[in-house]
């Protein structure tokens, strides 16, 4: 039984866990998108997480809505190559002219055609959309990707390189 309890520490020990402040079932204010309708801020949320496994050489988020009427979804946000040394993001760091991304971070273009955040903005009269953002614990320093990469060329090298992620799952409708 000794062995046994040692063993459940060290499984629990590398949970990889996220949260945020600004994400309780849905997104405050602020995140919310600034245009089209929509009376957001665009200011992305700030993450905080812990429970890196070993190997971990850097970190990716992504935030991606499935339920767009797209047929493929809406990606948000996708945020890479942050230092495996940074545990958290604060408030509007994604979002464009505000300062906070890490040294070294880069962002790809969303699906609104903007670098960096995206905040939600579903039809009107929609029913309420989910809201994935996720963490990836990469095993690499950066992706290697080009600059002028496509988000489906980070997504794919982020899912390849991929040894922990956990996510937040939120609902958003207007």
């Amino acid at each position: 039984m000794k062995y046994l309890s040692m063993f459940w520490l060290a499984i629990t020990a590398w949970a990889l866990t996220l949260s945020s402040p600004q994400i309780h079932g849905t997104f405050a204010r602020p995140q919310i998108f600034d245009r089209y309708g929509c009376e957001g801020a665009n200011l992305s949320p700030s993450l905080v997480w812990q429970g890196a496994p070993d190997g971990t050489r850097s970190f990716a988020v992504t935030m991606f809505d499935p339920d767009a009427p797209t047929g493929h979804g809406w990606w948000h946000w996708i945020l890479y190559d942050i230092p495996s040394s940074v545990r958290s993001l604060p408030e509007g760091a994604g979002t464009r002219g505000h300062s906070g991304l890490p040294a070294g971070a880069k962002q790809a273009r969303n699906d609104y055609g903007e670098m960096g955040y995206g905040g939600p903005c579903p039809p009107k009269g929609a029913t309420p959309h989910r809201y994935i953002v996720t963490l990836y614990a990469l095993d690499i320093p950066r992706l290697p990707v080009s600059s002028r990469a496509s988000a489906l060329e980070i997504l794919t090298a982020i899912r390849a390189h991929t040894i922990a992620q956990a996510s937040i799952v939120a609902r958003y409708g207007r």
